[in-house]
Order: C-alpha cells, then structure tokens, then sequence
C-alpha cells in the first residue's frame, strides 16, 4: 500500500488539535516545556565477584536543559553518550539519580507512577524501530486507538482515520496489520498513535535510523511539518547531526553523558566550537545527498572519507 494525501490535499485536514489553540502550547507565560536541572543518572553494573561489588556507570553527569514551549531542540551524540537516558528521564520511563526535571513547570523526577498521567497525556513518544514499537498482532485501527481508549473514548474509528490522513495514509489502513506496510509506512502510523491524544510535546527517539535513506528525508519532513502546523514542542534525539539539522532550530551535542556544546542549530554546525562537535560535523552524512538521488553506498563512501580526514586532523578529539 502506497501513502496517500487526504482528499483535501492538506495532510491535517480533520485533525483534532487545531493548531496551537487547540493544545495550549505557546501561551506566552514563559514556562519551558522541558526542563533539566544537573541531572545525573548512575547504573551499578551486574557484580562479578561475590566480594566487589559491580561498578557504577555515569550515564548523565549534571545535565541542564531548557526548551521552550514550540521549540525543536535536538539532542546528538554517538550511540552511548547518554541521550536516550536523557529522553527516557524526560518521558518519566526513568528516574534520575538526582537533580530536577520539570515538564511544563511540573517537577516529575520524584512523582509516583499514579501521578503521572498528566504526562502520558501532554507527551507522546516516537521511538526507533516502528515494527518493534507496533503489535503485529493488533490491525491498524486498535493501535492508532489504543491512547483514545486508555483515556476512556469510545467510537474511536472516525479520530483513527482523521489521524491516518494527518500522516499521509488512507483511512484504509486502518484494517490492516503492520506487517503489510514499508518501513516508512510503519513509521507513519507510530506518528498517528502518538498524536492520537492531543499531546504538547512530541519526543522522537532515533526515528528514522532504522529506516532507507531514500525514505528518512520524507518522514522528517512530516514530522517537521506535523510539528509546525500542530505548535507542538518537538524533542528530537538522534546520532545524526545532519539529521538533526534538517529538522531542529536548536541543539545540545551529547559526549560521555555530559552536554559539550548547545546553541542554535546552524551556528553548531557551521561553527563548532568543542572538538567533538567539530568531529560529528565531519563524520554527518549529508541528507540533501540523499534527496538528490544518492545511493546509500555513495553516502556510506563519503562518511568514511570524512571519518579518514577528521582522523588526520591533529586536532584532539576527546574532550577533557
């Protein structure tokens, strides 16, 4: 099945949210969407001796963070630098070691589970591997639903089909399973569950990394677009610097669970201050390479000529 505009021509036509009088997002009281506050997260590895105990592992080392409400802020870092600790915190998946972490003004760090729906209704995720986040045994319709019914509706299947068009696919849909879908397909619905119950913020975990290039460029652009029409806060975390680019106005560069560099996206990229800044700059694929036409293995052959290059610069890579 092939992705399909709405009948109108407008990709949001029926959606509920209405734009940003319809969510509350960017009523001027100058409260930050998300806020963190020298946030640490420690981990004690498994033991490995009946006498020692395991060692601990700093995955955050006093994180602060602010995004203001209608923002798209990224977070970029190699693969263990920290950012999905930082997201899952953000999320309440997790819970800091110590430090505060405000949503919309409302400390979250130390609140229990059963106070939390707040949040599981004003944040919504779109994680990495859309088969792996979507039941293969549930159709279409009962996932996109599932946030509709957790929060009690009922006749939901209309909402279902307005979200689907949002998204670029055919009420259609809906009757199908998510075996049946491309990747990119798949991807899309995650987008219309998360958008399913009105939420003010969206955080995107890696989205489009386990996707083909040809398609990442085409979901980036409906999230960017998704954001934008809907006001919503968008908090984007990915190992790509050049994708994040294409999608934030703001960045915080991620480096051995600390924040090295943060500003506003083009000035990071095109004048980075911190060494490993300057590292991921040369080793980012171009993304507008891929929406030229660009193979995969010609964008796999210029990184690692940007990888061999940044390796003979004598400038030092680690941080201090």
């Amino acid at each position: 099945m092939s992705a399909a505009q709405s009948p109108s021509g407008n990709p949001f036509a029926g959606t509920g949210n209405g734009g940003s009088s319809g969510n509350g997002v960017g009523n001027g009281n100058g409260v930050p969407a998300i806020r963190l506050h020298e946030v640490t997260r420690d981990y004690r590895r498994p033991r490995t001796s009946i006498t020692t105990p395991g060692p601990v592992v700093h995955a955050l080392r006093g994180v602060s963070l602010q995004v203001q409400r209608g923002q798209r802020f990224g977070i970029v870092g190699e693969s263990g630098c920290g950012k999905s600790t930082a997201l899952r915190i953000v999320a309440g998946l997790d819970r800091p070691t110590s430090g505060s972490v405000q949503i919309e003004g409302v400390e979250i760090s130390r609140l229990p589970e059963r106070r939390l729906g707040f949040l599981r209704r004003q944040l919504q995720l779109v994680f990495q591997d859309p088969m792996g986040s979507l039941d293969p045994r549930m159709r279409v319709r009962d996932i996109v639903a599932e946030p509709l019914v957790a929060q009690g509706q009922r006749h939901t299947l209309p909402r279902v089909h307005e979200l689907l068009e949002a998204v670029g696919l055919q009420p259609e849909a809906a009757d199908r399973y998510p075996h049946q879908f491309s990747g990119g397909q798949r991807q899309r619905i995650s987008i219309a569950r998360a958008l399913a119950p009105d939420p003010r913020i969206l955080v995107a975990d890696e989205p489009v990394s386990a996707l083909d290039v040809s398609v990442r460029a085409q979901v980036l652009n409906l999230l960017a677009e998704i954001v934008d029409r809907l006001s919503l806060t968008l908090l984007f975390v990915s190992h790509d610097l050049a994708v994040v680019r294409h999608v934030c106005d703001t960045v915080a560069v991620m480096s051995r669970g600390e924040i090295v560099e943060q500003g506003p996206i083009e000035q990071v990229y095109e004048q980075p201050a911190h060494p490993y800044t300057r590292q991921l700059v040369a080793a980012a694929p171009r993304l507008q390479a891929a929406l030229a036409g660009r193979t995969a293995a010609d964008l796999a052959a210029e990184t690692l000529a940007a990888r061999r290059s940044a390796r003979s610069d004598p400038t030092p890579k680690d941080h201090p």
